[in-house]
């Protein structure tokens, strides 16, 4: 493992050193050991660097190397000479190379559109390629920013995001999943993961909702309508956006896979088309919605919170299986397979084809009476099934803490206990026909004659 630390700054710096793993900083300079501590081990950890930025669709092999460094001062300057990024990270592939100005933020300190946007000058003066920000903000995908104005900027320098819990997530793994090849480096990210997880390091997940979310919830409730341009639901979405990237993140760290949003791909191209789309069904259907793709499942969780009735609904949908016909068959094999014992609140919802609309029961009262699915449906069979638990939270919903404990407790309890029992039913493979078992059974000649003997 190689710790030399003797290396040259890179010429467009007049300033900085390298990243440290024990760096002699103030006490009150947090956000400075923080990010020295993980620049040092993204360096100085294979694994942890490659996964990192291969997230911000870079290519990692193995003549890369990834120099990082702390309190840079950048030779070509026509900001504000007290503008100082907290890091800088090189990429080395051969003759190639790829450089970042990283700005970081810890506790509650939050990013400042204008200080990204004179970061974002300070690259392109000194030929870096990008900004990356840092800090407790959570980010759908490392290419939309937080902050709403940094995305809206004509700026043509990219600002990338990891909020620290991304970070955390991805150490979590690589050891959880034995990734790291190096005993050493295993050791060194482990230690990276304690402190980060201390208290001191300043990191911490999405724990609370605005004040604006106790406000929309009061002028729902008073039969109010939601401006076009309202501030309050703005940052109502803004703040869901935080806590549904922190959601999969969790829920990332308990299955020890990577859990994702499932987004339409106009809305991972364009954030501001998202929350503009996001905004429409907060004022039209007074809910929040998201989807999280969990490898491997069934179908994405379905998350809802809805403001109207003051629940948390969440669930999966499965496509009923072609091969059986009656729909009392079809329910049998989707109760099956719900093998928890925590039945309240958790009902089954059935598409009907055609004009017929949904109908929907309790499981607990399903698995007592399978043929309660089908009264009234004549001959139909469902098409489709949502197995769903509906959280009623009362009061607590329109809490800015509360909503959050109850939404991070129902998520992964329902996946834990439902959906990751559930399996997506598929078309058997085909078979060779008992009158074709054989090649000279399909050949011209014998096609000829079931041709001639074929009867209409």
């Amino acid at each position: 493992m190689d710790f030399d630390m003797s290396e040259e700054l890179p010429e467009f710096l007049t300033q900085g050193e390298q990243a440290r793993l024990f760096p002699v900083l103030s006490t009150t300079s947090k956000e400075g050991r923080t990010t020295s501590i993980v620049l040092a081990c993204l360096a100085k950890v294979d694994e942890f660097g490659a996964s990192l930025l291969s997230g911000l669709g870079l290519r990692i092999g193995v003549r890369s190397k990834i120099e990082t460094y702390t309190e840079v001062v950048c030779v070509n300057r026509t900001t504000d000479k007290k503008d100082r990024p907290d890091g800088l990270i090189v990429l080395r592939t051969g003759s190639r190379e790829w450089r970042a100005l990283v700005e970081a933020k810890v506790g509650t300190n939050n990013l400042e559109a204008d200080q990204i946007e004179k970061y974002r000058q300070l690259a392109k003066d000194n030929d870096i390629d990008c900004v990356i920000s840092i800090s407790n903000q959570f980010a759908t995908t490392p290419t939309t920013h937080p902050v709403p104005e940094v995305n809206k900027s004509r700026s043509k320098i990219p600002v990338f995001h990891w909020s620290w819990m991304h970070i955390l997530t991805e150490a979590d793994l690589l050891l959880s999943r034995n990734s790291v090849t190096d005993s050493d480096q295993r050791v060194l990210l482990n230690e990276l993961r304690r402190f980060l997880t201390h208290e001191s390091a300043g990191v911490k997940g999405f724990d609370r909702m605005p004040k604006a979310w106790t406000e929309v919830n009061k002028l729902v409730a008073s039969g109010g309508v939601i401006p076009a341009k309202s501030a309050d639901a703005q940052e109502v979405i803004t703040a869901w956006h935080q806590e549904t990237r922190d959601l999969s993140l969790i829920l990332s760290r308990m299955t020890e896979t990577y859990v994702s949003e499932r987004l339409p791909r106009k809305h991972l191209s364009d954030g501001n088309l998202r929350s503009k789309d996001e905004l429409s069904t907060l004022r039209e259907q007074h809910q929040l919605q998201a989807e999280l793709d969990v490898p491997d499942a069934a179908a994405p969780i379905q998350v809802t919170a809805d403001i109207n009735r003051r629940c948390v609904d969440v669930g999966m949908v499965l496509r009923a299986p072609e091969d059986k016909v009656s729909a009392k068959a079809r329910v049998n094999w989707i109760l099956r397979q719900i093998k928890t014992d925590r039945l309240e609140d958790l009902y089954l919802r059935l598409m009907w084809p055609g004009k017929s609309e949904p109908t929907q029961h309790l499981v607990s009262d399903l698995k007592a009476n399978p043929e309660l699915a089908a009264e009234g449906k004549d001959q139909l069979s469902p098409h489709s099934f949502f197995v769903f638990r509906s959280k009623q939270l009362g009061a607590r919903f329109a809490q800015q803490v509360n909503f959050i404990v109850e939404l991070e407790e129902a998520v992964p309890s329902y996946y834990r206990d439902v959906g990751a029992n559930l399996s997506a039913w598929q078309k058997r493979a085909p078979r060779i026909k008992e009158d074709r078992a054989t090649a000279e059974d399909v050949t011209t000649e014998a096609i000829s004659e079931d041709a001639q003997n074929y009867d209409t």
